[in-house]
């Protein structure tokens, strides 16, 4: 095996270019951390873009950051919070879940995985805050889209079109986000000991109160003694969280104690403390647990999440938390099952979403379909898109789908809304 590691986009170019011409599949990567994502992969060669690394544009008055697509999250992270600004999507670091080490994903994975967190309710995803990228597609030809600031438009939208495309489309080599300020202030309002319906009821109303809750999560029973440490306790928590400038918070704080002070015990949680919970939530932290047992992320209607994990309880045994007001589950099979068929038709059954099968061992990535199947008309639309960027099916071949019908691509699917 031939492991290529570029330090430039013109090295980039020049391998995916070797590769188109003599038809030999590559395995692309940054550090590795999403690599246990997705069907496993059977490659000759590798294209490691670790090296492919910096931050070429930084702008805090403009609110732009570009980076080369190798660049390490916490390395951007760390500059922009220097500046007090964020990515305000706040990317997942599926590190920890898939038995690897916090930090080590990159930028370009970021918007290849069009990444988020629990902020997504109110900000978007990965896809919703990238300006423009330069990358190399599977033809071993060099192209641009968008730009550095805000307002560039020309022509078709090829950024946002690599959201969730992991790396089968195109080979990203510097990627440009907009970023923002962060929040002067934040509070989580937790709610104890409510079962998932009264949650997710209690959820819904405080989403739709005027109190601008940017995150909403129901961590229940046991769950959620794992984040933060602990410092939660064992009982199940009904999480709010409010961010903006001291007053403000304060004032809607109190509005979301009236409104919900019928709801059960109330508590308020702030600095480090608020924001650890919220990491924990971001990256599945109550199952990076170190072990294959397989871990499902179901994106489905919030009304209707709670009733869906009801009916699968009763048919298998598994543990779970909620995200996105409900709207985003976490499931960990106890039994070692991925039970997909079973899980899908419950989404289906209960008004229709996706299922992603994150973590689980090799031999059963391989059994079952990783990413949700699309329909036949999206599947479709899909092969064709492959077929333009990548007609020899050179990049990441099969990680989405069987090799016979890699065509099928996430952004036709759960990831474009995640």
């Amino acid at each position: 095996m031939t492991t290529f590691t570029p330090s430039t986009a013109a090295e980039t170019l020049a391998t995916v270019a070797w590769a188109a011409a003599e038809d030999s599949p590559l395995e692309i990567f940054g550090h590795g951390s999403k690599r246990g994502i997705g069907r496993p992969l059977q490659t000759e060669h590798t294209l490691d873009l670790s090296k492919l690394s910096g931050v070429t544009l930084y702008e805090p008055a403009e609110l732009v950051l570009s980076a080369k697509a190798g660049t390490p999250l916490a390395e951007i992270e760390t500059l922009l919070a220097e500046n007090g600004q964020q990515l305000a999507f706040e990317p997942l670091d599926y590190g920890p879940l898939l038995g690897g080490e916090k930090g080590k994903g990159t930028i370009g994975g970021v918007l290849a995985a069009n990444l988020c967190g629990p902020r997504r309710l109110k900000v978007g995803a990965a896809r919703d805050h990238i300006l423009g990228i330069a990358a190399v597609s599977g033809r071993g030809e060099a192209f641009k889209s968008g730009g550095r600031v805000v307002k560039n438009v020309t022509g078709y939208d090829l950024s946002k079109l690599m959201a969730n495309s992991w790396g089968t489309l195109a080979v990203l080599t510097d990627v440009t986000f907009k970023v923002l300020p962060s929040a002067e202030t934040e509070v989580t309002l937790a709610l104890r000991g409510l079962l998932d319906d009264h949650a997710a009821a209690a959820m819904a109303l405080a989403l739709g109160s005027s109190a601008e809750v940017s995150s909403a999560a129901h961590l229940p029973e046991r769950v959620a003694a794992r984040v933060a440490g602990g410092s939660l306790g064992s009982a199940a928590a009904t999480l709010l969280r409010v961010e903006g400038f001291g007053p403000s918070v304060a004032y809607r704080i109190a509005a979301l104690k009236d409104l919900l002070g019928n709801a059960g015990p109330l508590e308020e949680i702030s600095g480090e403390i608020s924001r650890s919970v919220w990491r924990d939530v971001r990256d599945c932290a109550p199952f990076a647990d170190g072990s294959e047992k397989p871990v499902w992320r179901v994106s489905m209607a919030p009304a209707q999440g709670h009733q869906m994990l009801l009916a699968l309880r009763m048919q298998a045994a598994v543990d779970a938390f909620y995200d996105w007001q409900g709207g985003l589950i976490w499931l960990r099979m106890e039994h070692g099952d991925p039970e997909a068929d079973l899980l899908r038709g419950l989404v289906r059954q209960y008004g229709g979403g996706h299922a992603t099968l994150v973590r689980a061992a090799p031999s059963h990535r391989a059994a079952v379909p990783v990413f949700e199947p699309q329909a036949p008309q999206l599947a479709a639309l899909s092969a064709r898109l492959k077929a333009e960027f990548d007609p020899k099916n050179i990049l990441n071949p099969g990680r989405m789908a069987p090799a016979a019908s890699s065509a099928t691509l996430g952004t036709a699917t759960e990831g474009a809304a995640s």
